[in-house]
């Protein structure tokens, strides 16, 4: 069964609208109404392992390979207690 919602009950009620969701059911936004967009579970995928995910990422374009891989790893905090410092500044 699919609900309806208009656009401005959506945004105030968008928790309820992904729980629905979440429990399987379609959800159809509209606006003035005439149905503009549909809330649906995604289909599940078959579980890929980190290698395989990496794969993917890197066919995809996301996840770009290092220029020069073995350059040793740079911390980007210059001096050691910035972290306390920033703390320390902020009162916390």
């Amino acid at each position: 069964m699919t609900l309806t919602y208009p656009l401005y009950e959506a945004k105030a009620r968008f928790s309820e609208v992904i729980r629905l969701v979440r429990e399987g059911r379609v959800v159809t936004i509209s606006y003035r109404g005439e149905p503009v967009a549909e809330i649906r579970p995604i289909e599940s995928q078959p579980e890929q392992t980190t290698e395989e995910r990496l794969d993917e990422l890197r066919r995809r374009g996301v996840l770009v390979p290092a220029a020069n891989p073995k350059q040793p790893f740079r911390p980007v905090a210059r001096r050691p207690g910035a972290l306390a410092r920033f703390l320390k500044e902020r009162g916390e």
